[in-house]
């Protein structure tokens, strides 16, 4: 199989070149397109392993830099959106891995869609963002989506335990990140410092921040709807402190099944690889005996508006699911520069929504041109 992979300097990216050096002899994957926002440096490094037949750099200042490290390569160097997208249409490639992160994965990953490519999906805000759209397109072209967040790769494997008619609800773990059970006065003068330290999982710094305000879990309700076409009522979020169980699906019958793994993005990204197939990992295995105690709760969407908002958002539809993960976007970024407190985020997304008027049935262009609006 060939892959292109959109993100590869990223925290999924890097983590799916390990999985094809883990399952090499068993499955033969071919890395034809890696790209990366700025670090040239790792681009090069990847390239020079992977030897993929093209290597972008989203950020075209970085353009030269990355040409002349790879000069005495056969790889073709190029950059921008049109290189992201080039990346992402390749003729040879069978399917794409969407990690780019935030909404500057929409396009590429659309592209590829068109392209007939498979789509192995990390970026939750294509279909936060665009999900009609998306899903549209996906039945359209006939591919295949797999969902590569751990949570959907979960309830998609759960899934396999009933028919798509027999199901009631999705039961959507969370963390609770590394803020849990602080009240809103606690969180006044948290640090960027603490909100990147999260307690289970080694993510990037805009995902990490979303989790400590608890929009990722927000975004990943509106994903939920679109990949497995449920109503947002049907969707529960519970907290599971220890992030062992990934996720839930309850059936008719009430019978709930879980998908359990140690947290490593490593198995929905091998399992998105080698579907339907269950290939050996060298991961460890979960010890029930060492682990002793799982924990559930359910989320503060009082001091953790994040949440709510984006529930509101996925209800409301239209355009507002844009808004919300644009306003989410700049804020996180401000955050992380010590421009915004931790609770102005949601403040700041809250305050942004009020801002727009909804507009049902939005256009890609209406997406993109709204998302450009919002970040101005």
């Amino acid at each position: 199989m060939n892959i292109s992979i959109l993100g590869s300097t990223g925290s999924i990216g890097t983590q799916a070149l390990k999985v094809v050096d883990d399952l090499a002899g068993q499955k033969e994957i071919k890395v034809m397109a890696i790209t990366g926002n700025s670090n040239t440096l790792l681009l090069e490094e990847q390239a020079r392993q992977y030897k993929p037949q093209v290597a972008v750099v989203a950020d075209q200042k970085k353009y030269t830099d990355l040409k002349t490290r790879l000069a005495d390569t056969s790889v073709t160097v190029l950059c921008g959106e049109e290189g992201l997208c080039r990346a992402a249409t390749l003729d040879n490639v069978q399917m794409v891995l969407s990690s780019i992160v935030g909404f500057a994965g929409l396009v590429p990953t659309m592209k590829a869609i068109e392209a007939g490519k498979d789509i192995a999906l990390a970026n939750k805000e294509t279909l936060v963002t665009a999900g009609a759209l998306f899903t549209d397109a996906v039945k359209k072209h006939k591919i295949r989506l797999l969902p590569v967040d751990s949570e959907h790769s979960a309830i998609f494997q759960s899934m396999h335990g009933g028919s798509r008619a027999e199901l009631k609800k999705i039961l959507l773990t969370a963390s609770g990140g590394p803020f849990f059970g602080k009240t809103t006065a606690e969180l006044k003068n948290i640090t960027k410092e603490q909100a990147l330290k999260h307690p289970n999982w080694s993510m990037g710094a805009k995902i990490t921040v979303d989790s400590a305000t608890l929009m990722n879990k927000g975004l990943e309700i509106i994903e939920a709807k679109w990949l497995f076409d449920v109503d947002f009522d049907d969707i529960e979020v519970v907290v599971h402190r220890e992030s062992i169980i990934h996720s839930m699906v309850e059936f008719t019958d009430k019978s709930i099944i879980a998908q359990l793994s140690l947290p490593s993005m490593k198995h929905p990204i091998q399992y998105a690889f080698t579907y339907p197939q269950r290939l050996p990992s060298p991961d460890k295995s979960v010890s029930f005996s060492d682990i002793a105690t799982m924990t559930f709760y359910k989320p503060d969407e009082e001091t953790f508006r994040c949440l709510a908002l984006a529930k509101k958002a996925g209800k409301m539809g239209g355009i507002m699911p844009t808004v919300l993960n644009a306003a989410n976007e700049v804020a996180v970024a401000a955050f992380l520069r010590d421009e915004m407190g931790f609770l102005d985020i949601a403040e700041f997304v809250e305050k942004t929504m009020n801002s727009y008027k909804n507009k049902s049935n939005p256009t890609l262009e209406d997406i993109i041109e709204v998302d450009k609006e919002i970040r101005q």
